[in-house]
């Protein structure tokens, strides 16, 4: 399997690369298990960011992400949007979103319980790769429709057109590949 060397936030990683379809393969960046990238990533955005009351993340990469910047400037919370409503959420609401790394639709959910808690907050969105937006776009919604005022968004790394965007803060760029495992002009 081909490899791709990526140093981010001081330290190094060799991401496996993996085939999305028959003409487009992606770097996997996966912080799950790893708890210093984690911490490291966490501290670099959190130098980078602006002044927010809460986080909220999609399920399920950007939990640990999310979970480290909160434990790390000493927040009470953040909030999670879900892959399936849980039995003890209420009131339940949901955005559609297509990912570059999920197969198919899928939708986000967030509780009115949550979302009582962020309406006039300020929310910083993050995760941990944004490639085509959709779902920075979809938490973005989420906030948007709890009453929440989105006040940044952010991601350890940017992916192909995403490099491009003014309004997502990243700390590393990861290139796009061909199936054969050559970056993608």
């Amino acid at each position: 399997m081909n490899r791709y060397p990526i140093a981010v936030a001081g330290l190094e990683r060799s991401l496996p690369i993996c085939p999305v379809n028959e003409t487009l393969s992606i770097g996997a960046f996966v912080i799950f298990g790893d708890a210093p990238l984690t911490q490291a990533c966490a501290a670099a955005l959190l130098e980078k960011a602006p002044d927010y009351d809460y986080l909220l993340t999609a399920e399920a990469k950007g939990i640990p992400l999310a979970h480290e910047m909160a434990r790390q400037r000493g927040d009470a919370h953040y909030f999670v949007a879900r892959k399936k409503p849980k039995l003890y959420m209420t009131e339940v609401f949901h955005v559609s979103v297509r990912s570059i790394t999920t197969q198919g639709e899928q939708s986000l959910y967030l509780d009115a319980a949550d979302a009582r808690l962020m309406q006039g907050k300020r929310i910083l969105l993050v995760d941990d790769v944004v490639s085509t937006g959709e779902s920075l776009a979809a938490i973005e919604e989420l906030a948007r429709r709890a009453g929440g005022l989105v006040c940044g968004k952010m991601a350890i790394l940017a992916e192909g057109d995403a490099q491009r965007r003014q309004d997502v803060v990243y700390l590393e760029k990861l290139p796009l590949f061909n199936p054969d495992g050559t970056i993608k002009e």
